[in-house]
């Protein structure tokens, strides 16, 4: 027998969502990832740097000339300079630089505020770290954050603050007076920044993703994690990368060299070319508003309402017309009797809630959300 480090935490309600979509032949508008093909020009990258022998480990903190194309991107979208080789660490996945920058500072009896609905990835890495998850949640219908709330929970214990924008599982969007306010309350104090970022390519209604990495005096202080298989429509290659400052990043690569050491080669060198192609990133909020406005226009015919979605891959939509049930009875009754898989927000929350909300991922081919919406009216 062993002592859980985690001992309230079981299967996420990603899997069991997925899996009851699959028992029951639903439609899986729930875990989100796409069902239409990435980018077949990235795919051919990919053949080639393996025929061409890039099949070996590469650097620690990644493929150098990767690094390098990240770092221009920054200067080009941000008008921030960083340092490829100091200040940029290639790694598996979003998820997996969120937990690495976590680990990389967090002492036991540390404090975290983290905003809820939260990303659930979250609050279990801050406590595996032996600190304390202190949330904070965000006003509901619109989910801004209360900044005097903020203010008022930090500590002298609050070692970092954890923001995500475009926000999953909402869509809300950071405004450039959230990013002020952050770094007002931050100035002159020992508090981090991690910052989530993996959707900041898919922002709509003509809003501008807001990231840290426009604000230097958050920059210094800060983690800012992104993912390739989010902005490229390829969730299993499992890729994305880390920005902090030199003293930060040397401390997060001792955590990375020991865990994943080095990601996947080939994928990286295809990248690092794919990425001069401004356009294949640019075109992205475009196309997948298009998306949004799609399967809106579809769900209008039903009985469920619309909440903001102004990025990512999600919509929330409210079934207070529909039910009084909870959000995780009314997400699998659905599943099961009308073949469309959702997620309950409520799993984003560490204590209960009903807001009677769930978050379809739009993030699907046509047909699919037609499909989707055909059963959904018929509650």
């Amino acid at each position: 027998m062993i002592h859980s480090k985690l001992p309230q935490v079981g299967t996420t309600i990603f899997t069991v969502m997925s899996s009851l979509a699959q028992e029951h032949g639903a439609i899986n508008l729930g875990q989100g990832f796409p069902d239409f093909p990435m980018n077949g020009e990235l795919v051919e990258l990919v053949s080639k740097a393996m025929r061409d022998g890039h099949n070996q480990y590469t650097h620690m903190a990644g493929y150098p000339p990767l690094r390098a194309a990240i770092a221009e991107k920054i200067a080009f979208l941000y008008g921030t300079h960083v340092d490829p080789d100091t200040q940029v660490t290639i790694t598996p996945g979003g998820t997996y630089a969120l937990y690495t920058a976590l680990t990389t500072v967090l002492q036991p009896g540390d404090e975290v505020i983290v905003f809820e609905p939260a990303y659930d990835s979250y609050i279990p890495a801050i406590e595996v770290n032996g600190a304390v998850a202190v949330t904070v949640q965000l006003t509901f219908p619109g989910y801004r954050i209360d900044w005097k709330e903020v203010q008022a929970r930090v500590s002298p214990k609050t070692r970092m603050i954890v923001i995500n924008s475009p926000h999953n599982p909402t869509g809300s969007v950071l405004s450039p007076e959230d990013l002020q306010e952050l770094e007002r309350l931050v100035q002159g104090t020992n508090i981090l920044v991690l910052s989530d970022e993996v959707y900041e390519h898919l922002v709509f209604d003509g809003r501008e993703h807001e990231s840290v990495l426009k604000y230097p005096g958050l920059l210094q202080r800060s983690f800012v994690c992104f993912s390739f298989g989010k902005n490229y429509h390829c969730t299993g290659w499992k890729l994305g990368y880390c920005v902090a400052p030199p003293a930060l990043m040397a401390e997060f690569r001792k955590i990375h060299q020991f865990n994943c050491f080095s990601c996947d080669t080939p994928k990286q060198v295809a990248l690092a070319q794919f990425l001069h192609n401004r356009d294949a990133y640019l075109q992205l909020k475009t196309d997948m508003q298009a998306k949004r406005d799609y399967f809106r226009d579809l769900m209008a015919a039903t009985r469920f309402e619309p909440l903001p979605s102004y990025g990512s891959y999600f919509q929330c939509y409210s079934y207070a017309a529909i039910s009084e049930e909870s959000e995780k009875d009314f997400a699998l009754r659905i599943t099961r009797e009308y073949g469309v898989a959702t997620i309950p927000v409520a799993a984003f929350y560490r204590r209960e809630t009903n807001h009677q909300v769930v978050r379809f991922c739009f993030a699907k081919k046509e047909e699919t959300l037609e499909a989707a919406a055909e059963r959904l009216r018929k509650l």
